[in-house]
């Protein structure tokens, strides 16, 4: 079956799917600087309040790779309203919570929203939008995977500036509950859902894997400041362990499987995904290190932090559209190769911080930062997936969405492991508190300089995927762009 859509439809079911993800997504960083409010409010300690991210990941760790299933089993529309819908109640529930537990229980609900959003916004792009506009259509896309996560302490000091905790959730409501209105008549069934069988083992291994690997990365940070309830390797171990299981059952199942990992053996996709799960650890590690930065060594207000961090954030979201425009005239590779260089350069930059180091270096470096992450983020994406068939495009984008999820823990996890060892041996060799965190956060960041070095070698090898050519003209489609064809000739098998 062909479905199609014209133009105009298409762009306003498209902004109602970027807007509704940009919402959920910014909710994953939003809450990092509360955490102090919150335990004075609650009355619970820095392990405890840390439950409000852990809880989060966890629950999108082991939502994300059932999503290649839903999404192949479900009507889109019914997939949205589930996302929207399980986002909104959540909202609702964690900005009444009179205690800490609700407070958590709020979170877990919205992540099953935000889960099911990343996955269905990547399918519906792949299977509206022609091949050779799909460029500037990432370039969207990484804006929700990059600027949304980068501007959430941002919004959140904002906020917490002049209003209480609460309205991080009240101000996010209204938005969700017309998003989740304005989805249930807009959002078409693109797809064709399919009649398959869900797995049972594999949904109990995907959960084990990937939420055990979240959950003992996540934990790695704390136990190296002696403030972790479980030893990581425990549940590292567990998730190792249930990885191997599930990567064995998923190739034995093939065409039943819950994640369909044959999409690895097309070499753009795996070059591509391994480069994106670099450059979400750069990401993450550096949200993690430079707040730490400037509020512990430079002594700024978690405002000002925010304000520091900004500009960063809306240069990568200005200069996504333009890489994804230019990648649809040239290709990955004249992008992601210069990209890695400078994102490279600037974590390199980074280790020259000190506490003498004055807001416009860091403001400078994060900038650059930025714009090196921007031009590598729309042409992995696309790259990535618009390499596979058409059938895996639901189960590439679930597995894009859960090495991003990974990724992010691993280089969270790395970040702030080097960095507390570094501050703990600078303080037992009798340095201040200021420097010895300086010098953590310089050894930490050396060892994101050295991977990202890593990946400029590998980024030399990413590829344009066969299906998506050049375009002629101002950036446009040599044939007409009056209606967009889901299954038309020109996209790929």
């Amino acid at each position: 079956m062909t479905t199609t859509l014209d133009a105009a439809r298409t762009k306003r079911l498209v902004a109602l799917l970027v807007g509704s993800a940009f919402v959920v997504i910014l909710n994953e960083t939003i809450m990092s600087v509360a955490l102090p409010e919150l335990m004075r409010e609650f009355d619970v300690a820095a392990t405890t309040a840390q439950w409000l991210t852990t809880a989060f990941l966890l629950t999108m760790a082991i939502v994300i790779p059932v999503t290649g299933f839903l999404l192949t089993r479900f009507p889109l529309r019914r997939v949205f309203v589930a996302a929207m819908g399980s986002f909104s109640a959540g909202t609702v529930v964690a900005a009444l919570a009179p205690t800490f537990p609700l407070l958590v229980t709020g979170r877990v609900v919205q992540a099953i929203g935000t889960a099911l959003m990343m996955p269905l916004l990547i399918t519906t792009i792949l299977n509206v939008v022609e091949p050779e506009r799909r460029g500037r259509m990432m370039g969207t896309i990484s804006i929700v995977i990059s600027v949304a996560p980068a501007i959430g302490p941002t919004v959140s000091g904002l906020v917490l500036d002049s209003l209480s905790w609460r309205w991080m959730f009240w101000l996010v409501l209204p938005i969700a509950l017309v998003a989740l209105g304005l989805g249930a008549s807009w959002v078409r069934n693109v797809t064709e859902p399919r009649r398959v069988p869900v797995d049972v083992a594999s949904v109990v291994l995907s959960a084990l894997a990937f939420g055990g690997l979240i959950y003992g990365l996540s934990s790695i940070g704390e136990s190296a400041a002696g403030e972790v309830p479980l030893a990581p390797w425990i549940p590292l171990s567990v998730g190792a362990a249930a990885l191997v299981a599930f990567v064995v059952r998923q190739l034995t199942l093939k065409d039943r499987a819950l994640l369909d990992l044959r999409a690895f053996t097309v070499p753009s996709f795996s070059i591509a995904v391994t480069l994106v799960a670099v450059s979400m650890m750069a990401l993450f590690g550096t949200l993690i290190l430079l707040p730490l930065f400037l509020q512990d060594v430079l002594g700024l207000t978690t405002l000002q932090t925010g304000l520091v961090l900004l500009p960063g954030g809306l240069a990568m979201g200005l200069l996504a559209p333009v890489v994804g425009r230019v990648f649809d005239r040239v290709g990955p590779r004249p992008l992601v190769a210069p990209g890695a260089a400078v994102t490279s350069a600037a974590l390199w930059g980074m280790t020259t911080l000190d506490a003498a180091s004055g807001r416009p270096a860091v403001v400078g470096l994060h900038v650059l930062m930025s714009i090196g992450l921007a031009l590598m983020f729309t042409p992995l994406l696309t790259s990535a997936l618009g390499s596979l068939p058409q059938q895996l495009y639901s189960h590439g984008s679930a597995i894009v969405s859960t090495l991003q999820q990974v990724a992010g823990a691993a280089g969270t996890a790395l970040f702030i492991t080097v960095m507390t060892r570094g501050i703990a041996s600078g303080t037992g060799a009798g340095a201040s508190v200021v420097d010895a965190t300086a010098d953590g956060i310089h050894t930490a960041l050396m060892y994101g300089g050295a991977i990202s070095a890593a990946a400029v070698l590998v980024a030399l090898l990413v590829r344009r995927p066969a299906d998506s050519q050049p375009t002629t003209g101002a950036g446009e489609p040599e044939h007409g762009t009056d209606r967009v064809v889901v299954g038309a000739p020109g996209a790929p098998r």
